[in-house]
């Protein structure tokens, strides 16, 4: 017999994929792929710019793979690479303006889908539906999960490097 408990895993995870892939389907139209849309808005939600390691870190990706995605974004012109002014080992990722530009407009489409799967949600039961997703995630990243990514988020958190 399965339980509530049994089943919350698998929940979580088809909801944010199955949102994901739906905002996936309306930004294609921009030649934006899920996984080049998902960097550039970590980007543009960043008070600055961000290292390779960061950016890997805050996708749950390895480096190796965002390495080749980050050459595809500044090939088409959407990130630049610098080298950083704190650490000459690693360079950090900016926005060009062409990424800046588009980046309402990834917001557009998000805060439309966010509406239409949730408008009929009354707010009592989203604000407990949330509360209940912090209170879990909180929990994981406090090493009652993925130890390895908590730990990675810990360090570049402390010294803001690779």
């Amino acid at each position: 017999m399965t339980t509530d408990i049994d089943t919350i895993g698998p929940l979580v995870h088809g909801v944010a994929r199955a949102w994901r892939l739906k905002l996936d389907e309306r930004l294609k139209p921009m030649g934006l792929s899920q996984a080049k849309w998902r960097t550039l808005l970590r980007l543009s939600m960043s008070p600055g710019p961000l290292t390779q390691a960061e950016i890997a870190a805050h996708l749950g990706i390895e480096e190796p793979t965002l390495v080749t995605l980050l050459h595809r974004l500044e090939d088409d012109q959407w990130v630049a690479r610098k080298n950083s002014p704190h650490d000459r080992r690693c360079k950090t990722v900016h926005l060009t303006r062409r990424a800046q530009r588009v980046i309402a407009g990834i917001n557009a489409e998000a805060s439309k889908l966010r509406h239409e799967l949730l408008d009929d949600i009354p707010a009592s039961e989203l604000h407990t539906c949330i509360r209940v997703l912090d209170r879990i995630r909180q929990k994981a990243e406090k090493g009652n999960g993925n130890g390895k990514n908590a730990a990675t988020r810990t360090r570049i958190g402390k010294n803001g490097k690779n």
